[in-house]
């Protein structure tokens, strides 16, 4: 009899012992929910504004110094943990529930988010750090115990779960909620577990903590903010349809959000244009002007084997089919969703290109695929990617790249990089020159007027350090606008434009980043 006492347990220690792995649980969800905002913050910076390490750094860095500003101005609060925590959960989840939809709604009508951005990382990041203070202050709660073991012990239980819970959030964000929510839906989602994470606390770990009017006031803001959350569930679509339509001056036919960024096509009439992220990559009534200018110059030495490094609108492919001496086409292209686009939206414009037995598709990107290419070499090969506005496409525009460029293309070879405005942006044209003579490149750059975009440019490339001598093959189909007369023009280079050397842009030096963020040069 006495014997068995010492084997059976108080139930009291074995219902704190359960509540606090409740609780334990709780954080593990509210820190899944406050990495997601964070990822929130980062992922919308860089759709709506380009990102960048400058703009990563700041978000990151005023989000930790916003935990720490959140763990000083709960302070007061620890004496009333309970209701403290609840009121934080549910301040939590509607803020982060409504970030993407705020930050994409003010963007599409104003042009710029830069400064709700500011202010989400702050808000965020303080009600995220005045969880913990909170929560260590709950664990301990009911414990007589001021020892540094037994204080130890609950620090180890609450980072465990936090680090947990932050393992689960940053793997929900890219392969559940991005891929099957969307961003504002995805947002919304988790707005709504913090709030049953609040809600489980409040109603059942921690009811004896709390009083009848402060449970009855918890369950009226949780309910208020939980039809809040269903709502913008529910008007997710119609938001996001105005609010994208308001970016761009034609209907908006078709839109995907896909795992690399937002794919727009709009039409107007006979114009079909196509949006990667906010930024045109075609307009159908000139894009032969631009398509033309990047292709036929670079078959001049009647190419068999041809690789596209990019260019998953197949505009590209189209005109490379249409040389007759074209046998087999290699495209890579990172994202499938513009593939699909391109054989069913945009097959008209590109004649079917990607569906012709000569051309095999490849997704993938472009510098891994480079780097573990085994075969023979290419004849011509065609980059035909966007504006290195990020450090993801920097990578694709620096000499570590066009090194492994030069190695896949056979000695007699040419090839060709869309360069952008020699006007517009002049140090990021030169600069990919630069770039392409540090690699051992010879390069000749050329510009043409494209009126979507203005004065374009491109820069042909040869192995060995003498520039190609730009040209058409007699056996070039029929052009709309490129000739042998527009081509030698296009050589030349104004006296306000006139060619730069500037050092190159590599990994470790992503300098035409910078260059397109900085813009227009005089």
């Amino acid at each position: 009899m006495a014997a068995s006492t010492g084997r059976t347990r108080p139930s009291g220690v074995l219902t704190a012992r359960r509540s606090r792995a409740l609780l334990l649980a709780a954080v593990a969800a509210c820190a899944a929910c406050g990495l997601v905002y964070e990822l929130i913050l980062l992922t919308l910076s860089t759709s709506l504004t380009g990102g960048g390490i400058t703009q990563t750094s700041l978000i990151v860095a005023g989000f930790v110094a916003a935990l720490g500003v959140g763990a000083l101005l709960v302070k007061p609060l620890v004496g009333h943990a309970a209701p403290a925590f609840v009121a934080v959960e549910i301040l939590l989840g509607v803020a982060g529930g409504l970030s993407a939809v705020t930050l994409y709604v003010t963007f599409s009508y104003y042009g710029t988010s830069g400064f709700v951005l500011v202010v989400a990382t702050a808000v965020l990041g303080t009600l995220v750090g005045a969880e913990v203070p909170l929560l260590m202050t709950l664990l301990q709660s009911g414990r007589a115990a001021t020892d540094a073991e037994g204080a130890g012990r609950v620090v180890a239980n609450l980072n465990a779960a936090d680090y947990a819970g932050a393992l689960l959030g940053g793997l929900a964000w890219p392969f559940v909620l991005v891929p099957f929510a969307g961003l504002v839906r995805g947002a919304a989602l988790t707005g709504l577990v913090n709030l049953v994470a609040a809600g489980v606390v409040a109603g059942f770990l921690l009811r004896s903590q709390l009083s009848g009017r402060a449970r009855a006031c918890a369950a009226v803001a949780l309910a208020l903010a939980g039809a809040l959350l269903a709502g913008l569930l529910v008007a997710a679509q119609d938001i996001e349809v105005t609010a994208r339509q308001r970016l761009y001056a034609d209907p908006v036919v078709a839109a995907v959000r896909s795992d690399y960024q937002e794919i727009v096509v709009t039409r107007r009439g006979a114009d079909v244009r196509l949006y990667l992220d906010g930024d045109l990559q075609f307009s159908s009534v000139d894009e032969h002007r631009y398509t033309e200018a990047l292709v036929h110059p670079v078959l001049a030495r009647d190419p068999a084997r041809v690789l596209i490094l990019g260019g998953g609108d197949g505009l590209a492919a189209r005109e490379v089919l249409r040389h007759p001496s074209v046998r087999e086409v290699v495209q890579v292209e990172l994202d499938p969703a513009v593939v699909e686009l391109a054989n069913t939206r945009l097959a008209d414009l590109n004649d079917g290109a990607l569906r012709d037995p000569r051309v095999r598709l490849v997704i993938g990107d472009a510098f891994r695929w480079l780097r573990e290419h085994r075969g023979p070499g290419f004849d011509a090969v065609i980059v035909d990617l966007p504006d290195p506005d990020t450090p993801t496409l920097g990578r694709l525009y620096s000499t570590e790249f066009y090194g492994l460029m030069s190695g896949v293309l056979s000695p007699d070879g040419l090839a060709v990089v869309q360069a952008g405005s020699p006007y517009s942006t002049p140090n990021a044209f030169w600069r990919t020159v630069s770039t392409l003579r540090s690699a051992g490149l010879g390069v000749a750059p050329y510009h043409v007027h494209v009126p979507s975009f203005g004065d374009w440019g491109f820069a042909q490339a040869q192995v060995g350090g003498t520039a190609p001598e730009l040209g058409l093959s007699p056996q070039a189909p029929p052009l709309r606008f490129l000739d042998e007369a527009v081509l030698a023009a296009a050589t030349v280079f104004p006296r306000d434009r006139a060619p730069r050397v500037l050092p190159p842009s590599t990994l470790d030096r992503p300098r035409i980043v910078a260059d397109m963020r900085q813009g227009y040069v005089g």
